[in-house]
């Protein structure tokens, strides 16, 4: 059994979503006992983040067709009427040394009839290895806030491009990996004004392990059109202290120089322990 110590300081700070909860929970276990886990799913993801599965070259999926699909729904009615819907879906298809994925996310939410989200996201990515060290990728992505209504708000932002990738160092202990490509980048506000302009796209995958226990990761993407510049920066390092403690301390930059304060930050620690 793991208990994720970083619920105790996220449950803190959701007290408010607990007790309304537990407000059709009597005891209270069920409640919490879902609002741990739901904490213990966003820790483990961050710990895996450092983690890349092309990291040492063409990886070894299943042949032909597989994925995953998820649903879930909740509706309320009563001294409240609300509902949540939320769906998500990974396809992959791999032929030899062509792999391509497609991944759709859905999330949506109302309120006494009134929307509180229409998220979409979806993103296309396919990979061809020429070899070990040089491949070639196609990427689509879009993401859309159906409820964006003000110039401020990007109702659609997507971009599709293409390129090659190449493998500057392939070790055990040290993997970096970076590739660059064009393409067409789609921008449109809350009020319907759009814009549509050539762009440019660079990334790199960095990791470097100081030891069996002890990794770090910088995963850095660039994307750069006519009209704005916008950097996205992951940078991590992973400790395992003992099989039963482990953490992650992450540091997340996203610049963008179109916004009147380009840069947001965030500092994440997670923290896991099992007895």
């Amino acid at each position: 059994m793991k208990i994720t110590i970083a619920a105790i300081v996220l449950g803190l700070a959701s007290a408010g979503s607990i007790a309304q909860a537990q407000s059709n929970d009597i005891t209270g276990v069920n409640a919490l006992n879902d609002r741990i886990d739901d904490i213990q799913t966003a820790v483990a993801k961050d710990m895996a983040r450092g983690q890349d599965a092309n990291r040492f070259g063409n990886p070894d999926f299943h042949p032909g067709l597989s994925g995953s699909a998820s649903l879930g729904y909740s509706g309320q009615t009563g001294n409240s009427r609300s509902q949540e819907f939320t769906g998500g879906a990974r396809l992959r298809y791999a032929s030899g040394q062509f792999v391509q994925t497609i991944g759709l996310a859905l999330d949506y939410a109302d309120a006494a009839g009134t929307k509180t989200k229409q998220d979409v996201f979806a993103v296309y990515d396919a990979n061809y290895y020429f070899n070990d060290k040089v491949y070639g990728f196609i990427l689509g992505r879009v993401e859309t806030d159906g409820l964006a209504t003000t110039v401020d708000d990007i109702k659609t932002d997507a971009f599709v491009g293409f390129g090659p990738g190449y493998r500057i160092i392939n070790t055990e202990q040290i993997t970096w990996r970076v590739q660059a490509g064009i393409g067409q980048s789609y921008l449109k506000d809350g009020t319907g004004a759009s814009n549509s302009e050539l762009g440019y796209i660079v990334s790199s995958r960095l990791f470097y392990a100081f030891n069996p226990n002890i990794f770090a990761s910088n995963d850095t993407d660039v994307l750069k059109t006519n009209s704005s510049l916008r950097i996205n920066n992951d940078l991590g390092v992973n400790f395992k202290v003992s099989d039963a403690l482990s953490t992650r301390i992450s540091y997340l930059t996203a610049y963008n120089d179109s916004r009147a304060i380009r840069a947001d930050n965030k500092l994440g620690v997670s923290l896991v322990l099992g007895f």
